[in-house]
């Protein structure tokens, strides 16, 4: 049995062909696995699990059909979906996954991030993120009413789009120092995350001794899967 890791699909109404894709490798490849792990980034934007989006019905139908056949869906918070909550995932079938987490793979430790928090240089998001991750601010949004919020969503993109595509593209990955020292806390030689849509495996000295980083790849183009026999 194999256990699956993806992350950044960005499941938008506006991507039909990836909301299909999506649903395949649900009804799928996944139904072979042992355990599917979701690394963020699952949605292009969350804003609550009151939002009645046919979307989120649709995603919620695949991830419990896989969860019903067996195959534990286990869900970690990414920069777009991060207001997902336990009822969401009730419904979905998921067991919520805190970011980071360390798993056994193969009787090795191995450390699962979304990735986002060890892109320390770029200060202009992780302001924003320590900003929208505070549960008053959260508490605020998710009091106001669906529109309201599906339009914060979507300046929020845009606003996304454009930090993206100004700044330089050394700030928008991770940092080295942040990698190890993150690596050096958790007492880990492996690591999993995505986020950053540069999918690789990196291998590198850690005190020593071997390590190795391995980053998922999006879904824009092609279903971007990790198989870990």
């Amino acid at each position: 049995m194999t256990t699956l890791f993806i992350s950044d699909l960005h499941l938008d109404e506006s991507r039909p062909r990836l909301i299909e894709a999506f649903e395949q490798f649900m009804a799928g490849e996944a139904r072979g696995a042992q355990v599917l792990y979701i690394l963020g980034d699952l949605f292009e934007s969350y804003i609550g699990d009151d939002d009645d989006a046919p979307l989120n019905a649709r995603v919620a139908q695949a991830t419990r059909a896989l969860r019903d056949a067996g195959v534990p869906v286990h869900f970690m918070h990414g920069n777009r979906d991060f207001l997902l909550g336990e009822g969401y995932a009730q419904r979905a079938g998921m067991t919520l996954l805190a970011d980071p987490s360390i798993i056994e793979l193969a009787g090795e430790r191995v450390l699962l991030m979304h990735g986002d928090t060890l892109c320390t240089d770029d200060a202009a998001y992780l302001q924003f993120r320590k900003l929208v991750r505070d549960p008053a601010w959260q508490r605020a949004f998710l009091a106001k009413s669906l529109a309201e919020r599906r339009a914060f969503a979507a300046q929020a993109r845009g606003e996304s789009r454009k930090h993206t595509a100004n700044a330089k593209p050394e700030i928008m990955d991770v940092n080295p120092s942040a990698v190890e020292s993150t690596m050096r806390m958790h007492g880990v030689r492996r690591l999993i995350h995505g986020h950053t849509h540069r999918p690789a495996t990196h291998h590198f000295d850690l005190d020593g001794a071997p390590a190795e980083r391995i980053v998922l790849g999006d879904w824009y183009e092609q279903a971007s899967v990790l198989t870990w026999l």
